[in-house]
């Protein structure tokens, strides 16, 4: 859980020191573990090879000491197996008697006996018995006309004294474990955390406003390399956004500052000077109207941008006629024949669909007729073409005007352009037009672009994607069933047939 202090700051636990505390646990962990079951493994295998010598003494005694062995003998025999297996040996009765009371310094073994008694009652060949520090193997056995046990023994102290120096051994392993991990472990967290830290850092710098840092630097680690490129990618980008918002803001407020100043001039020229003056008082009215109008449109084209940028250009495609829409748009612009001398000629295909937004549609063929329109040349001719190109439908509005230099064809959509041509504007606009036509079209997924040579003129060109008729689809509809109806017809003649 982080916690906040009251500055608002964020506390918790440091990535520095949660790491060097897993690392440091995880190697304590694996050093006790290992010592555990080293130990274990240790204690293990010693008895079990204790038990197999003590079997292969026990076999070769058996095999050596017969009825017919003497006393003297198979005392050395015992002393043979301990020099050939390390291991000691003696015959008691089933009283606990020793057969040999020179040999051991115990001469008799009254409990040793009372288990073997019970343990050979079940049938079993042999038995093991441990009887303090000693191992006993135990097997049947007969020696002077009476029966009795042999027992062939191991002390288990060097078992206990290699313990004793495995757990010294353990107990500074784990010490100097301890240390090298801790020292291993905080130099990985130190080297984890710092590219992190640099990259947060410099995170912070990018929120103040710095767009002048860099993120990109060859990390070790590719999660982090990856980070570094997406956050300087964001950089990039936010301060693109941020310059952007400032030529907008700069902009959009020379733009309201103009038409504001002269509506409040305007206004406080009806009531002192034009007021009883019908003819300077509607004058006045007019010019306060028309920029109320471009104020106006001003913030409808923000609200279109705004819009756009939130992924609304594309929205509520329905198929219609694109060649009718063309017309409709470039018959908008009629009335500059009669009163600007401008011509408009149009080279339309009949009959060509798409599936678009039509509303939006229609504003990007405005936009770019308008834009046309404002910078053509002297002739005043602009020419608007619509036809079928390949898989696509072209769209090309061209002009006569002094075309485009190729160091501005690349900011030729953004917001505010504007040549650096003088030129006259019979359609007025908010300078926002073509930035709101890239938007639309780039919702769509249409391709579009310009073709300009300076003094010839320009051509912007968009390629639509057709769509079937209206009607074309109806039909197909209608004889679906039609057609369902002939194939199950054709298929059952067919197994008939056959």
């Amino acid at each position: 859980m982080v916690k906040r202090k009251k500055n608002g700051a964020k506390t918790g636990r440091s990535l520095n020191l949660v790491l060097w505390f897993c690392f440091s646990l995880f190697a304590i962990v694996v050093v006790l573990v290992f010592t555990v079951v080293q130990n274990a493994l240790v204690d293990r295998h010693y008895r079990k090879k204790t038990m197999e010598r003590l079997g292969t003494a026990s076999t070769w005694l058996l095999g050596s000491i017969g009825p017919n062995t003497g006393e003297q003998e198979a005392v050395n025999l015992i002393v043979d197996a301990y020099k050939s297996y390390g291991v000691s040996g003696y015959l008691i009765t089933s009283d606990g008697q020793s057969v040999f009371p020179d040999l051991t310094d115990q001469k008799s073994y009254p409990a040793l006996a009372e288990t073997l008694n019970k343990a050979f009652l079940n049938g079993d060949q042999s038995a093991v018995v441990s009887l303090g520090n000693t191992l006993i193997y135990a097997v049947e056995t007969s020696f002077g006309g009476q029966n009795c046990y042999l027992c062939v023994t191991k002390s288990l102290e060097s078992l206990n004294d290699l313990e004793e120096g495995m757990g010294l051994i353990s107990f500074v392993m784990v010490l100097v474990a301890i240390v090298l991990s801790f020292a291993a472990s905080g130099l990985v967290a130190v080297l984890i955390t710092k590219p992190v830290n640099e990259v947060t850092e410099r995170a912070k710098q990018l929120a103040r406003g710095d767009y002048s840092l860099d993120f990109k630097e060859n990390y070790f680690c590719r999660e982090i390399n990856e980070l570094s490129e997406a956050l300087d990618h964001a950089r990039v980008e936010i301060s693109k956004a941020d310059k952007m918002q400032q030529e907008v803001i700069a902009n959009v407020s020379h733009d309201f500052k103009t038409p504001l100043t002269m509506i409040k001039a305007y206004a406080s020229m009806i009531r002192e000077i034009s007021g009883d003056d019908k003819e300077k008082r509607d004058a006045h009215a007019k010019i306060i109207i028309d920029e109320s109008d471009r104020l106006t449109a001003l913030v409808l084209d923000l609200l279109d941008i705004s819009k756009l940028r939130a992924g609304f250009g594309a929205d509520e495609r329905t198929v219609f006629n694109l060649s009718e829409e063309v017309y409709r748009v470039a018959e908008r612009f009629d009335y500059l024949k009669d009163t600007a001398g401008y011509q408009i000629e149009t080279e339309v295909e009949s009959d060509l669909y798409i599936s678009a937004n039509r509303a939006r549609t229609e504003q990007v063929l405005y936009n770019l007729i308008g834009n046309a329109v404002n910078y053509t040349g002297q002739d005043k001719k602009v020419k608007v073409r619509l036809f079928v190109k390949g898989q696509n439908l072209r769209f090309e509005v061209v002009d006569s005007g002094v075309g485009i230099k190729q160091e501005e064809i690349p900011t030729i959509w953004d917001r505010y352009y504007r040549s650096s041509e003088t030129h006259k504007r019979p359609v007025k606009g908010t300078g926002l037009g073509l930035s709101i036509v890239k938007g639309i079209l780039e919702a769509h997924g249409y391709p579009f672009g310009i073709e300009s040579k300076e003094g010839k003129g320009s051509v912007f060109w968009v390629e639509f994607f057709p769509a079937p008729k209206e009607e074309d689809v109806e039909n197909e509809r209608a004889e679906e069933p039609v057609k369902k109806k002939k194939k199950e017809k054709k298929k059952d003649s067919s197994e008939g047939e056959g």
